[in-house]
């Protein structure tokens, strides 16, 4: 690698060539991976206990999960390991997105970005211990008894930890909606009137996004996800009053990559605004 793909740093430049975009994503990619690696070597070590506590609602209703298949259980050990060393490497994976993203950003919101940081963590894991706290117990009793006596329930592990996983995760994402939210109020991009506005828009969107992420027909689970969906939205509201800028227009005439002439033409024409 180069000399000055080595000295630049994207949090403070702001221009690059098309190769030095190439160059940046590549060690960006670079270091993504091998996040995710040294994630899933790590999460390779606990991987019986990490199971247990997957498969513990299912457990406490005196169900057990099975394998019907030669590999499966080699498959459960991967699938695992890969997922919690993603959630492992998080931190990583979201910063090398951001710092990927600013050369294109203001300053000012390359520092809010740098400031979201830690939001992400937190509320992607306040979302996914919801999931698997509140929604699991519920969302697995219910499908567990359902037609129980009538049919027999013997679940899968492939299937029962997809199950889990994808709750959990989507959960988690939803739960990221104020700071989204906060960040784009912040950057000038929705204000707080313009999202209380289509507040109803809101709940029907969000009403469907609960009926995708549950996976039971039953009202009274998708009822738990909407709940805490809804007071989310009506709380990024909140943040947009508080936090909304609006966004200055750019001033091209500042910016090194526009000839002189061009800049001296702009700059006359301001003046002659000014003087009428």
């Amino acid at each position: 690698m180069s000399q000055q793909s080595e000295a630049y740093d994207p949090i403070e430049e702001s221009s690059m060539t098309l190769m030095e975009h190439l160059i940046e994503l590549r060690t960006r990619l670079i270091w993504v991976v091998s996040a995710l690696v040294i994630g899933t070597l790590v999460a390779m070590i606990f991987v019986n206990p990490l199971l247990q506590f997957i498969v513990r609602p299912l457990s406490k209703l005196g169900a057990e999960t099975m394998a019907i298949g030669p590999t499966d259980t080699i498959t459960i050990f991967f699938k695992v390991s890969f997922t919690i060393g993603a959630v492992i490497a998080m931190p990583v994976i979201v910063y090398q997105l951001i710092a990927f993203m600013s050369p294109g950003l203001y300053p000012h919101e390359k520092r809010l970005l740098i400031l979201t940081l830690p939001g992400v963590m937190f509320l992607f894991f306040l979302g996914a211990a919801f999931a698997y706290f509140m929604l699991l117990p519920v969302a697995v009793s219910f499908l567990q008894n359902f037609l129980g006596d009538v049919i027999r329930q013997d679940w899968t592990i492939d299937r029962y930890v997809g199950f889990v996983t994808r709750i959990v995760f989507w959960i988690g994402v939803a739960f990221e909606t104020p700071l989204v939210i906060a960040f784009m109020a912040r950057a000038g991009l929705v204000s707080g009137p313009q999202l209380l506005r289509v507040w109803r828009q809101a709940i029907v969107i969000i009403a469907v996004v609960a009926a995708a992420i549950t996976p039971t027909v039953d009202p009274i689970n998708m009822s738990i996800v909407m709940g805490p969906l809804i007071i989310l939205y009506f709380g990024s509201v909140g943040l947009a009053y508080i936090l909304y800028r609006e966004r200055v227009p750019r001033d091209f005439s500042q910016e090194s990559f526009i000839p002189d002439e061009y800049k001296n033409e702009e700059s006359d024409e301001k003046s002659d605004e000014e003087q009428e």
